[in-house]
Formats: structure tokens, C-alpha cells, sequence
């Protein structure tokens, strides 16, 4: 039996470096930049292995729980981290217009994701970590602006997943950030509250979890890895069963 690959998906605006220090770099990490939740969905099904564990956050994290629930047969397991399961609100899908009109007068990504480092980051990160200011910057930077384009349409596709949740039965892994001002932890409690036997965290960081806790982040989802791969076939599934896209 070979060891689940790992999945990680990135949230909005933000690159592989969020994944820096965790201990998991044998994790892949394929683009989220499709403009259609299916889309990205049918886009991830035809390229990832027969099974894998997933997780994401905040956009990726949305990403993760629609092809646990779109494919139950590929994905063994589950992380969920700084994320929202339910349907966006209006003032929500003002703001990604917002960003969408932004981004069509020629503001940069860089500009946008500097602009909300209040809500990305903890008051303490930002105030005694200006190596955690610099790269989440530079995460924005490194976003070309036609994939945060798409992004921002993505996430206007996003359904209510909470109703939909109680049918995933892997083991899954809802890690909230305690300082969390986008995606608080009663979310994650309604996310825990709809999953069969979720193992829920809270670390002391804002949104991006991984970039403040690297450490202490990686051991968990390393823990949940290894409880998802045991007792599980992760060979690939052939190939009339790989379903899912369509």
C-alpha cells in the first residue's frame, strides 16, 4: 500500500509560499484558477491521482470540500482550514466586484492583497512579523491578475455546502484560526457540526494559518494524513473509475 498523495490547495491571492515551512513539501499544489466552481472541480478530477487526501484553505478550502462531495471515491481525506461552507452574501459578491472593477482599471494584486492585511493576518503577526507582511505582499505579487480575475468569478460560483457535507465519512481536519477576522471560528464549528467524526483545531493566527503557525500546522495535517492513508487502498482506481468529471 502506498502512502495518499497530498493535495494542498491555496486560498485567494495567495501562492505556494503559504505552504513554506510545514514539513510538506511532497504535497501537491495544483492552481486554483479556474472561473467556475465546477470548472476547477472537472479541472482537478482529469489531472490529480486515482485517490488522494485534499486540503485547502479559504478558497482552496471550498475547493477541497466540493470534490469530497463530488467525488467521494477519489478523495480519503479531508482538511478544512479558515474557510466559509455556505452560499455568498450579497455584500460579499459586492466586494468581489469591487475587486473585479479594481483590477480592470489596472490595480495590481499586490495593491488589493495590501489593502486587507487586516484581515489576513493577526494584529500580532502584523506588528512584530514584517517577514509574514513582506510575503503575504509578495504572494499578491506573484498572483498575475488575469488568476485572481478568475478567482474573484469562482468564488460568486460557490454554492451552500454545509447541507451537502454530511455526506463525506473520511477522516477530516477543521483547523480554525483563533484571530480569524474573515473566517471566524463559529464557522468552523457549523463546518465541524455537518462532518461525521471531524477532529476540529483552533490555532492562535488570523486567516492565513499555515503562514503564521507553519510548525504547529503541518503536525496536524501530517496526524490527519496518516489517520486518512491507514486502512485505506490508495492504489489508483481504474480507469472506468475515475469518475467525477463531467
Amino acid at each position: 500500500m502506498s502512502a495518499a498523495p497530498l493535495v494542498l490547495l491555496a486560498g485567494m491571492n495567495c501562492t505556494t509560499d503559504l505552504w513554506t515551512g510545514c514539513g510538506l513539501d511532497d504535497a501537491l499544489t495544483p492552481a486554483v484558477d479556474a472561473d467556475d466552481l465546477d470548472a476547477q472541480l472537472d479541472r482537478l478530477l482529469r489531472t490529480l491521482p486515482g485517490r488522494f487526501v485534499v486540503g485547502g484553505l479559504s478558497l482552496g478550502a471550498i475547493v477541497a470540500m466540493a470534490l469530497a462531495v463530488r467525488a467521494p471515491e477519489r478523495v480519503v481525506g479531508l482538511c478544512v482550514t479558515a474557510a466559509n461552507a455556505k452560499a455568498p452574501t450579497p455584500r460579499q459578491r459586492e466586494g468581489w466586484a469591487v475587486w473585479l472593477d479594481r483590477l480592470s482599471a489596472g490595480e495590481s494584486p499586490a495593491a488589493l492583497q495590501t489593502g486587507i492585511l487586516p484581515v489576513l493576518l493577526s494584529a500580532s503577526a502584523r506588528e512584530t512579523r514584517p517577514d509574514l507582511v513582506e510575503r503575504t505582499i509578495r504572494m499578491g505579487e506573484e498572483t498575475p491578475s488575469r488568476v485572481l480575475e478568475a478567482q474573484l468569478r469562482l468564488q460568486g460560483s460557490r454554492i451552500d455546502l454545509l447541507p451537502h457535507l454530511r455526506s463525506i465519512t473520511v477522516p477530516t481536519l477543521v483547523v480554525a484560526g483563533t484571530d480569524d477576522a474573515l473566517c471566524p471560528p463559529d464557522f468552523h464549528d457549523e463546518i465541524a457540526a455537518a462532518l461525521t467524526g471531524a477532529r476540529q483545531e483552533r490555532l492562535e493566527t488570523g486567516h492565513l494559518v499555515p503562514l503564521e503557525r507553519p510548525a504547529e500546522f503541518g503536525a496536524l495535517v501530517r496526524a490527519w494524513r496518516a489517520r486518512s492513508t491507514a486502512g485505506n487502498d490508495v492504489s489508483p482506481l481504474p480507469r472506468e473509475g475515475r469518475g467525477g468529471a463531467s
